[in-house]
């Protein structure tokens, strides 16, 4: 059983910078796509980033030029970099590797 952990969460103030990551316990980083979602209190979750296993990334319109998705094959671990993070950014971070999805990750942006 794949099991992904998710960290890098915290609260931050308006304009600043949290790095996330979502480490496998096997090697699928890069086998399979993968995501970042995201899901505020009250609303749906929503999709914020992808990352194909060949290396394409897709963004929400509402991140992009902010917030960067990665990988790191050789430490099994995926990444989303969030810069100038925003009020309206507040939400649990999940990832999601082919069908596994980690626990979440609170971030909350408030100053």
């Amino acid at each position: 059983q794949v099991q992904l952990v998710e960290s890098g969460g915290g609260l931050v103030q308006p304009g600043g910078s949290l790095r996330l990551s979502c480490a496998a316990s096997m090697r699928i980083v890069g086998i399979y796509d993968m995501a970042w979602y995201r899901q505020a209190p009250g609303k749906q979750r929503e999709l914020v980033a992808t990352i194909t296993n060949g290396g394409g990334t897709n963004y929400e319109a509402s991140v992009k030029e902010r917030f960067t998705i990665s990988r790191d094959n050789a430490k099994t671990t995926m990444y989303l970099q969030m810069n100038d993070l925003k009020p309206e950014d507040t939400a649990v971070y999940y990832c999601k590797i082919h069908i596994y999805w980690g626990q979440g990750t609170q971030v909350t942006v408030s100053s």
